[in-house]
């Protein structure tokens, strides 16, 4: 099978999802990660909602706070460093099981080369610059700049932007760090879904990225790729430091913190302009499913 070609050079984007009730109504944007490389997104309908609406409903994410000064933060760096390797010492080939490792020494030529100094990460963060390196070797890119694009033309209407976030603070970082590299992920199923994303995916993933970019939301709804970030995700909340440090409830907190956000806005707008992840949008049991629930209308573009 020939790779898939990213489209490039101006494109719509996708049409906006509406959320109501009564007279009050939110415009919902769905993001999308990787997108092509060479694709500049304009929407004049994205530019229209935005400049008539009161506020500008930032996606949800969390906001990692060290409490720790400046020569502090100098005095961790090579703890920091040091935490990118497996607890004692271990390599891939010691942690992998057999079957994987030989699929990881197929695919390590390509975006490695010889480099034996990747082979002492912990899988997390191999499968993280594997995958990077995937993208950009298929002309995609994992940058989500629609949302700066869209905070731009906040500012630029004088919309007022509402950033949802979760704030996590790490009192005890040199703790915290110690922790992390004593521990063990448990992030073999991230490593063995990134391998998977790596050899039978890209193409997919252009596809999806093209479909995004041209505004073909039945072709967004029809992709199945697997889902290396769910499950890289619950290698790191599922770790034995994480509830130590607020991360094994994070998707939930920050979930809570949007529909917290979302219902606000609706409830003291006349009109609101919101991003989000399409898979929050699409989801059977995404953001908007849950609005749609609690008797909010929810329509998709045309």
């Amino acid at each position: 099978m020939l790779p898939a070609v990213t489209v490039s050079g101006e494109q719509p984007g996708p049409g906006l999802w509406k959320v109501s009730k009564g007279d009050h109504v939110m415009w919902v944007l769905g993001t999308l990660t990787p997108l092509p490389r060479g694709m500049q997104w304009r929407s004049k309908e994205v530019e229209d909602t935005v400049a008539h609406s009161q506020e500008v409903l930032e996606a949800p994410k969390a906001e990692v706070k060290v409490d720790v000064g400046f020569f502090g933060k100098l005095f961790l760096m090579p703890s920091v460093y040091s935490a990118r390797k497996n607890p004692g010492g271990a390599t891939l080939q010691q942690i992998l099981p057999p079957q994987i490792y030989a699929r990881w020494e197929t695919i390590k030529p390509q975006y490695f080369g010889n480099d034996r100094r990747i082979e002492s990460w912990r899988p997390i963060l191999v499968a993280l610059e594997l995958y990077k390196k995937a993208l950009d070797k298929a002309g995609l890119t994992g940058r989500n700049d629609i949302n700066k694009l869209v905070f731009n033309l906040a500012d630029k209407h004088g919309v007022k932007r509402v950033p949802v976030k979760y704030k996590l603070v790490v009192e005890h970082p040199r703790a915290a760090l110690d922790a992390i590299k004593q521990t063990n992920l448990h992030d073999i199923s991230c490593f063995n879904q990134t391998l998977d994303t790596v050899q039978n995916d890209m193409n997919d993933l252009t596809r999806r990225a093209n479909a995004w970019s041209t505004g073909d939301i039945e072709s967004l709804r029809s992709f199945t790729v697997n889902d290396r970030y769910e499950s890289c995700l619950i290698a790191v909340i599922n770790a034995e430091f994480a509830e130590e440090m607020g991360l094994h409830d994070l998707p939930k907190r920050m979930e809570q913190a949007w529909m917290k956000a979302a219902e606000a806005a609706l409830s003291n707008n006349a009109q609101t302009f919101a991003v989000l992840p399409m898979e929050e949008v699409l989801a059977p049991d995404g953001y908007l499913a849950q609005l749609q629930a609690q008797g909010y209308a929810v329509e998709a573009p045309e």
